[in-house]
């Protein structure tokens, strides 16, 4: 692929398509083209997704309104009670949440943390998003995930913009009031797959999600991965490989891997017969320091750091889990790596509107897509795969976290 077809992928995608919408199906239809147009055949997998539909969201504190968005799936109705500002949650804050209202220095929660703020009878919660020294106060959308509420109740969420927020504090407020009326239903997202055979049954599965969070354009987060793998088909579907290359493009990542974890238990009884996955999630930035977190035996790490060497093509490379489509298959067994290129977000940002095409180094971007095409190839062209089909204790214990299966330490 050339830079110029690159950039026309970027151009073509350069509109938010978040989890579940009709834009996001606009761009799985798109990619599935643009494999057909390589030529290698492509299809859409369809999975399940919560989604709802906002009527109203309003929060009042001390009386007057607070622009804010209100949490999908979190229910509908009417909470009122005392406002508990929150930097953390540890058993100390918590307890000082006792039936209040909490505001929570971040834009999301976790499985023990939203247990522990239920176990003391929070009434709602309040996150907070956004830059005060940027022009536009956006205020992102987000939604309450079923694997976060677990067996607890649901309770009103809402999302305010940081600098409301302080406003929040400095004016000591004292009660608030969250309103939120949504239909809720189930929706669809779509993972699009397609295959380029090897001699053998087995295969190595190249992932990245194509989903937006709901202002990002997702130039960056993460359409360079997609067309990372599209550049690595283009480089190696000639070339006589052993293992075959499976393509998955996985939907709603950015709402809890849902892709992905759809895709693994969809077709967990095909795991076996992939030696390893490699996903993308965010690459071709014109700064940043290229990475490869390795869920899977240390002699990968040590492997890529030789490459790197030998390529003269830096990378930081190390064992663990990154949150990414990656996670899933190391849950299930499938040694996992992750590559991305990482700069401070006040470089390259993310997860907002100034996610978009200009963010990128075409030039970078082939850079990176060389690299990876070059360890893809010598995976699939290897007469036994070399990377150990086993997890570590250490990745292991770190799944358990990450999926909240186990308090982190």
């Amino acid at each position: 692929m050339t830079q110029e077809m690159m950039q026309r992928i970027f151009d073509d995608t350069n509109y938010v398509h978040s989890s579940g919408t009709p834009e996001e199906l606009r761009v799985a239809e798109y990619l599935k083209a643009q494999c057909e147009a390589l030529g290698v055949p492509a299809r859409l997998e369809a999975f399940p997704v919560a989604m709802a539909e906002m009527e109203e969201a309003h929060v009042y504190a001390d009386g007057r309104e607070i622009p804010c968005k209100g949490f999908f799936c979190c229910g509908s109705g009417e909470v009122e009670g005392e406002l508990c500002c929150l930097s953390a949650l540890d058993p100390v804050s918590v307890a000082l949440a006792k039936d209040k209202i909490v505001l929570l220095e971040t834009s999301g929660i976790g499985f023990f943390g939203y247990q522990d703020l239920m176990k003391v009878g929070v009434k709602g919660i309040l996150f907070q998003y956004g830059d005060t020294h940027y022009p536009i106060h956006d205020i992102d959308e987000r939604d309450l995930r079923a694997a976060v509420v677990g067996e607890e109740k649901k309770v009103l969420c809402a999302m305010l913009h940081t600098a409301d927020a302080m406003d929040l504090l400095r004016q000591q407020t004292k009660q608030v009031k969250i309103v939120i009326r949504q239909r809720e239903y189930e929706g669809e997202s779509h993972n699009v797959i397609a295959e380029l055979p090897g001699q053998g049954d087995e295969w190595i599965a190249l992932t990245a999600h194509y989903d937006t969070t709901s202002l990002s354009h997702g130039s960056y987060d993460n359409m360079s991965g997609c067309v990372g793998i599209l550049g690595v088909l283009d480089l190696l579907k000639k070339l006589p490989l052993r293992y075959g290359l499976r393509l998955v493009f996985c939907g709603s990542e950015e709402r809890g891997l849902l892709g992905s974890k759809a895709y693994t238990r969809d077709h967990e009884a095909e795991l076996e017969k992939i030696a390893l996955n490699v996903n993308l999630d965010m690459i071709g930035t014109w700064l940043g320091k290229f990475l490869a977190k390795v869920s899977g035996e240390e002699g990968l790490v040590h492997y890529l750091r030789y490459m790197s060497a030998e390529l003269s093509f830096p990378v930081a490379s190390s064992q663990g889990v990154y949150s990414s489509d990656s996670t899933p298959f190391a849950d299930k067994g499938v040694p996992a790596l992750s590559f991305a290129r990482m700069a401070a977000p006040s470089a390259i940002p993310f997860h907002c509107r100034y996610d978009q095409p200009d963010v990128l180094s075409m030039r970078q971007l082939e850079r990176d897509i060389c690299f990876i095409a070059e360890f893809t190839r010598r995976m699939a062209m290897s007469a036994a795969c070399p990377v150990k089909r086993e997890i570590p204790e250490k990745v292991k214990t770190e799944l358990d976290e990450y999926l909240f299966r186990k308090r982190r330490q």
